[in-house]
């Protein structure tokens, strides 16, 4: 039996989006009870200067504040879902702070991969690529 990815206007596509969205919310209130169960156990972040983060050093960052986002602002999110497995891809404006530093607001383009556990999409890995001003 073959299956196919699930058209982009789905419900189950929606799902994820809103999933995606609810998970960025989180991030940027600092609300780490809402953002923990939306990251898999093994979730790891490769951030836009090739650092990778696991998801105890990425959510302990946002708690102590070693990492603050100031923005997310996400576009629209493309969705590609088979079975249980689902990637997204979207471009974002983001405001960060970062080990004190202020990062000057930017764009990005994120891939993040997702799976369905127990009934419930939770983000596994997740990278984030800088865009050029060129572009």
């Amino acid at each position: 039996m073959t299956t196919h990815a699930t058209d982009m206007d789905s419900p189950q596509a929606e799902h994820i989006r809103n999933t995606e969205q609810a998970r960025l919310r989180a991030l940027v209130d600092g609300d780490m009870d809402a953002a923990g169960p939306l990251h898999a156990p093994e979730f790891q972040l490769i951030t836009p200067i090739g650092m990778p983060l696991s998801k105890d050093e990425y959510l302990g960052g946002i708690r102590s504040g070693q990492i603050k986002y100031l923005m997310w602002e996400p576009g629209a999110i493309a969705v590609r879902q088979q079975g249980d497995h689902a990637v997204i891809r979207y471009r974002a404006r983001l405001e960060i702070v970062f080990a004190g530093n202020r990062v000057a607001p930017a764009d990005y383009w994120h891939t993040d991969t997702y799976e369905r556990r127990d009934g419930r999409w939770m983000v596994v890995w997740s990278q984030a690529t800088a865009i050029s001003a060129r572009q």
